[in-house]
């Protein structure tokens, strides 16, 4: 089992002094990686459905950092972190642009990207940057992701498609992971479930979702469906890795749990804990991902150290 953790994109935690603290500390500490989340911009209004509050209401807003940029700093204040997408934004991004951005990344990094891929949710922020694909942004994910293979795989290449095409040409430097960096899919939908079996090394989805939980129960019943898929795609499921970001201490995932008689997956006591961790293990999960994200640096490290003993407890799951 491998542990992950949310890094800040806004606030006073995320500048310079406090992102080195926070990975080398976590280096030191035993996660293996660290996720970056993906916002340009915050239009003023948003109308828009956000798909992990029970309210359907986005709660943030104002200021992010850009995430490739903030992956490159990341890359060169770390040594063993893998560097996680968590998600890149696909339809929102040039893909030649991103392809190469992240294989710049991939190379800095000595191999330590991961690829992690979502449709997007924010149709303001879409029409801020631009682009008119937010109603066929699925569809521009699956086509932008074939791109990032072949430009990451093949030299020269061409590509002839439904929303993007180029003529022969050559992206290099290549990746240094081969054939390319791993690439998870993030969502739980059916959607979400093909995408992976169809184009993803990985499947990333969110157990935090109090509008629609992803708990023990769900998350088999996914991940049997999800396993089917990849059959029939011809490919073997065990290739394929599950990350998964667990439950926090939300007021409507714990009336959610409460309601089953049930403690909040990962909560309590240490012992608690790591029994959670077994247990997930059991279901085929390889990463946990947890966010100890405060707008406190010290609280930020409490709270990682204090669950390193967790790290420490499973290590042989």
């Amino acid at each position: 089992m491998r542990f992950g953790f949310y890094l800040p994109t806004r606030g006073i935690t995320c500048t310079p002094d406090p992102l080195e603290t926070l990975v080398q500390h976590a280096e030191k500490w035993g996660y293996s990686s660290t996720m970056v989340g993906d916002h340009v911009v915050f239009p003023v209004t948003v109308n828009s459905t956000y798909p992990y509050t029970a309210t359907g209401k986005f709660p943030g807003g104002g200021d992010a950092m850009e995430q490739l940029s903030l992956i490159t700093f990341l890359a060169a204040k770390s040594t063993t972190l893998r560097l996680v997408t968590s998600i890149l934004i696909v339809p929102q991004r040039n893909p030649v642009l991103a392809a190469k951005t992240l294989a710049t990344i991939d190379v800095l990094s000595q191999g330590r990207l991961t690829v992690g891929v979502g449709v997007g949710w924010m149709r303001e922020e879409f029409e801020a940057l631009g682009s008119q694909l937010y109603d066929r942004r699925g569809a521009v994910t699956d086509e932008y992701v074939r791109i990032y293979k072949l430009l990451w795989t093949q030299a020269p290449v061409s590509f002839s498609g439904k929303f993007y095409s180029f003529d022969e040409l050559r992206c290099l430097p290549h990746p240094v992971q081969k054939p390319h960096p791993p690439i998870w899919v993030g969502g739980s939908t059916k959607v979400a479930l093909r995408r992976t079996a169809r184009y993803g090394d990985g499947w990333h989805p969110v157990g935090a979702n109090p509008a629609v939980p992803l708990g023990p129960d769900e998350l088999i019943t996914s991940r049997d469906e999800l396993f089917r898929m990849t059959e029939a795609e011809g490919r073997d499921p065990k290739s394929i890795t599950i990350s998964y970001k667990v439950p926090v201490s939300d007021p409507a995932l714990i009336a959610y749990y409460a309601g089953k008689g049930e403690r909040v997956p990962f909560s309590g006591s240490t012992e608690q804990i790591a029994d959670d961790v077994a247990r997930y293990a059991r279901l085929g999960i390889s990463e946990l991902i947890f966010d100890f994200r405060s707008e406190v640096l010290a609280e930020s490290l409490e709270r990682m150290e204090r669950f390193a003993a967790v790290i420490r407890q499973t290590a042989s799951v």
